[in-house]
């Protein structure tokens, strides 16, 4: 299990951590900066989960945070790793120019905005993935796989009310389900660029929520959903906090455009989004009242937030419960 402390780091990884447009501070106190949080701020599915239904504190990360990017271009910022002179990548190549590499994954948070932001999460496995494992297993699958299974629990730590109200405190999804991901995977690296432009619901509420960045404090955390016994219980890749983000901090810079059309939904996003959406429609309309909620339904500032609850049938894969 990874380990998030400082001083036992290798220097390389200190030195990369610290040289990102926004500074790792301590997650208490990280303003226009983004830290590290306790895996125990997650619940994720515990070992006997699908007899009780009962979650657990997420624990340590499977792998060590490594660095945060705050940056924008003229076009959509996408397969950054595959650059040799992004700054991530070209630090791992000079600290390892012969031998293994250790493995890098990226998760890139493409904003919907003339500015083309992406929040982008780095995470480095210091030993080898155990073979077989589920990690492996959604290295070595296809698109399909990765899409049924890749998991997103954004908490809001902090924010205006106004954004907890259209987006909920906590939300989870499988992020494929609801989202275009591309993949861009090499010997050492996966990079997963997650187009949130891509689901007209989303997009709203990003546009929303942007519009109060400043103030915002958010909790990220990704991991392998786990469908049955032996993958329980459900362990976090890698997790981040960023907060109070000035958009005049981020670099910019040139990456090649990739097609928004490209892997576009062709339909509304599933249950997650509907909910946020219908908490947005209460914003508009706030004498609606809430209806049909299963008993799945979870409560979060008057917004009904289906966690799980199609999970008690255990038909295979959620779109974002």
């Amino acid at each position: 299990m990874a380990k998030t402390g400082g001083r036992d780091e290798p220097e390389w990884i200190e030195r990369v951590r610290s040289e990102g447009a926004v500074p790792l501070l301590e997650p208490d106190n990280c303003p226009n900066g983004w830290a590290s949080p306790p895996g125990d701020k997650f619940m994720v599915r515990g070992p006997e989960y699908f007899s009780t239904r009962v979650k657990i504190p997420g624990g340590e990360y499977l792998l060590k945070p490594l660095a945060f990017d705050w940056i924008k271009g003229s076009m959509k910022i996408g397969d950054i790793l595959k650059h040799p002179n992004s700054r991530v990548r070209k630090a791992v190549d000079e600290e390892f120019p012969t031998g293994d590499k250790p493995f890098v994954w990226a998760f890139n948070l493409q904003v919907p905005s003339k500015d083309n932001y992406s929040a982008v999460a780095y995470f480095v496995a210091t030993n080898p993935i155990p073979e077989g494992s589920l990690l492996d297993r959604f290295l070595k699958g296809d698109d399909g796989f990765r899409n049924s299974r890749l998991k997103l629990i954004a908490n809001i730590v902090k924010g205006p009310w106004i954004v907890k109200k259209a987006v909920g405190e906590q939300a989870i999804c499988i992020i494929g389900r609801a989202l275009s991901c591309k993949y861009c995977i090499a010997e050492n690296f996966l990079e997963v660029d997650v187009d949130i432009g891509s689901s007209m619901v989303a997009s709203a509420i990003v546009h929303l929520a942007f519009g109060y960045i400043t103030t915002l404090t958010v909790d990220l955390a990704f991991l392998i959903e786990g469908q049955t016994e032996s993958e329980l219980p459900e362990q976090i890749i890698g997790a981040f906090r960023f907060s109070e983000l000035n958009p005049a901090s981020a670099w910019s810079i040139e990456a090649p455009s990739h097609g928004s059309s490209s892997g576009l939904q062709s339909s509304l996003p599933t249950r997650l989004w509907k909910s946020i959406g219908q908490g947005f429609s209460n914003l508009l309309h706030p004498g609606a009242q809430e209806s049909g909620s299963s008993s799945g339904s979870a409560h979060v500032n008057g917004i009904a937030v289906h966690e799980d609850s199609d999970e008690k049938s255990n038909k295979g894969p959620n779109q974002c419960p």
